[in-house]
């Protein structure tokens, strides 16, 4: 990690208590949902990381507990660099509050992360689906999420594919 945000990182460890971890070079700082609107505005504040590039998650389905990380990416302008709060969420009820006051650009991907994860923003101006249709059920980036395919069908296993495809009936 460069001293810029070795910087961030001690000084959100000792306000915070917070984890970081460092991975080729990038930091990811690890944040209960609770924490992270006050974690994102002391980083744009004081450590001029001042751009929100990406709100998105991980479902770590049957892997590891907290079920979902939603994973928000901040660049500092200035500096040229890039850290990424991870927050930790479970599988009975996902809930972040949003980072709409901080970052007004939050609106539309934390709208795509509870559109394909099913993870709830808490005080977002306006949570509703944003790529799937309005009447859909389920959210297609779980991983328990049915995947409900047709398998194609080439030379070497047209008779397997065949007994298995539906046919009209006559």
């Amino acid at each position: 990690m460069n001293e810029k945000i070795q910087a961030a990182v001690n000084g959100l460890a000792e306000r915070f208590g917070l984890e970081a971890r460092e991975f080729r070079g990038e930091a990811s700082i690890y944040v209960q949902p609770r924490q992270v609107v006050e974690v994102a505005r002391v980083l744009r504040d004081a450590y001029g990381f001042d751009m929100l590039v990406d709100i998105t998650a991980v479902d770590y389905w049957q892997q590891r507990s907290p079920r979902f990380q939603v994973v928000v990416q901040l660049v500092s302008m200035v500096h040229h660099q890039v850290i990424r709060l991870r927050v930790g969420v479970e599988d009975n009820a996902p809930v972040v509050p949003t980072l709409e006051q901080v970052f007004p650009n939050a609106n539309w991907y934390e709208r795509e992360v509870f559109d394909m994860f099913g993870i709830r923003f808490e005080g977002h101006s306006d949570l509703r689906r944003i790529i799937m249709p309005y009447d859909w059920e389920g959210h297609p980036l779980r991983k328990d999420y049915p995947l409900g395919y047709e398998e194609p069908q080439f030379s070497f296993n047209k008779d397997e594919v065949m007994v298995r495809k539906p046919h009209p009936k006559e």
